[in-house]
């Protein structure tokens, strides 16, 4: 919160922007947003694809109602269909330069929005996420601050709990839905990565700790899991 306020003022903004996919790590993002700022000094976008489960709208709109600040539904499917006819995409599968359109159209849109009202885009991912690359370049990586950065995904939960200790703002369908990135069907994190559990703990010791990835497998760790969790981080640097 005192992070986020400061960096917030003393750049001279006095809003900021946030993209609400009506999962946790956006949800934490807006209620550390409102009690370093004030809900008027937040507005939150959340933007829609065919890919976008009901609750990514309807969770996103119950967080803003408890916190009380602004927010607007921008649909993007027909941005993205437009993007997908004037690409020469055609006659391919769709992979993960579609998915990663998705994140990028909402970028731009999130940009728009902070260059014409002034107001700091803030980004929503979280340290486990950005380690392993789990992000988009231009994306949801975009943004003036990242609250989260050095946040792993295991402590993202525990905050949100902490955060409804006197009753709740993030909703629970928020904090027990499993995560998900939505830019294709029925995509779950779990299938690109590790359960988070055992992914922030290698984290936890490659990075923090600078224990090799053969050092962690002495530990006991599946040397598989180890060494592709070690070999994302090496790759993804450049993000």
């Amino acid at each position: 919160v005192t992070g986020l306020r400061d960096y917030v003022r003393k750049n001279g903004f006095h809003e900021v922007v946030i993209g609400l996919s009506g999962g946790i790590d956006s949800a934490l993002t807006a209620a550390i947003a409102v009690d370093a700022l004030g809900a008027d000094a937040v507005w939150g976008i959340t933007m829609p694809t065919r890919f976008s489960s009901g609750g990514s709208v309807d969770h996103s709109v119950e967080l803003a109602e408890n916190l009380g600040h602004r927010i607007d539904k921008i649909p993007i499917e027909g941005i993205f269909t437009d993007f997908l006819a004037a690409l020469p995409f055609e006659g391919t599968e769709f992979g993960v330069a579609e998915e990663n359109l998705q994140a990028r159209i909402r970028g731009a849109i999130l940009m728009a929005v902070s260059n014409k009202f002034g107001g700091m885009e803030v980004a929503t991912g979280n340290k486990s996420e950005m380690a392993v690359g789990y992000a988009t370049l231009y994306g949801d990586m975009a943004g003036g601050y990242a609250v989260l950065k050095d946040v792993f995904k295991t402590l993202v939960y525990r905050l949100a709990e902490w955060r409804n200790r006197d009753g709740e703002v993030i909703p629970r369908a928020i904090i027990d839905k499993p995560p998900s990135a939505e830019l294709r069907p029925d995509q779950k994190d779990t299938v690109s990565l590790p359960e988070y559990a055992l992914l922030d703990e290698i984290l936890h010791r490659y990075v923090e700790l600078d224990e090799s990835a053969d050092r962690i497998v002495a530990a006991g760790f599946d040397a598989a899991v180890v060494h592709r969790v070690a070999g994302m981080v090496d790759r993804n640097e450049y993000k």
